[in-house]
């Protein structure tokens, strides 16, 4: 539902991929709903379910989420991006010809008059170090050199190989060290000296308090669209979570 009041919308773990039309289109008619009419609107990674390289810009997918994101950045809306553990190769090509702009991770904005906390969300997951140790691996400029030198179906089938290990990997993972941890949390809200986190990945979506330093701190987890979907529609008087059916 379109508001009176200004608003911005947060989103994240989409995971487009072609395999998912149902998600692709309901991510597509969101955007064609909201253009024109949202202020921004935050990525908050994990746009698709990989990426491999800006060179793949081409396939069907790409261009038509390009198209869309494009003709919303065109009607006014600001949109920015934050690079997830699945897309964070994500680069300037994209960003330029999507009309996005990306963000750093983690990072602050001012969102309907807020200060707010944005991430991915994987950064606060702090006792899977597994995971930790895999992202500093693929976030280093040599192995993503290495990587990107490849040509463009062996990086599909690495991609692939990759999405389906982690799948696994979370079947032997309990929740919890899957979850955003307290001291993190903490951590990222003394950083940054603010009240409201946004965040995504963990894909339990849901609202929770902290008491940081004397006062109470908010912070917001996205769901993710393997399922149905959806996204938070804040304005300058509320934040409404919104579920698609």
């Amino acid at each position: 539902m379109l508001s009176s009041q200004p608003y911005s919308l947060l989103l994240s773990d989409v995971h487009l991929c072609e395999d998912r039309p149902t998600q692709v289109n309901r991510f597509i008619a969101l955007l064609e709903e909201h253009t024109g009419h949202a202020q921004s609107v935050f990525i908050l990674g994990d746009l698709f379910e990989y990426w491999i390289g800006d060179d793949d810009c081409t396939s069907a997918l790409a261009q038509r989420v390009i198209t869309g994101l494009k003709a919303l950045s065109k009607s006014g809306c600001q949109t920015y991006f934050i690079c997830g553990n699945r897309d964070f190769l994500i680069g300037s090509q994209f960003a330029e010809q999507a009309g996005i702009t990306c963000l750093s991770d983690p990072c602050l904005m001012d969102i309907q008059g807020t200060p707010t906390i944005l991430m991915h969300g994987d950064l606060l997951c702090t006792d899977d170090t597994a995971y930790l140790a895999f992202r500093a691996q693929v976030r280093d400029p040599l192995w993503q050199k290495q990587f990107l030198a490849q040509p463009l179906a062996v990086r599909h089938s690495i991609a692939r190989g990759a999405t389906a290990e982690s799948g696994k990997a979370k079947q032997e993972k309990s929740e919890e060290i899957m979850d955003a941890t307290e001291i993190a949390v903490q951590s990222v809200f003394q950083q940054f000296q603010a009240q409201r986190l946004i965040h995504g990945h963990t894909h339990r979506p849901g609202h929770h308090q902290h008491q940081i330093d004397g006062q109470t701190c908010e912070r917001w987890v996205l769901p993710d669209w393997y399922e149905t979907g959806g996204y938070l529609k804040v304005t300058p008087t509320e934040i409404q979570p919104i579920r698609l059916d």
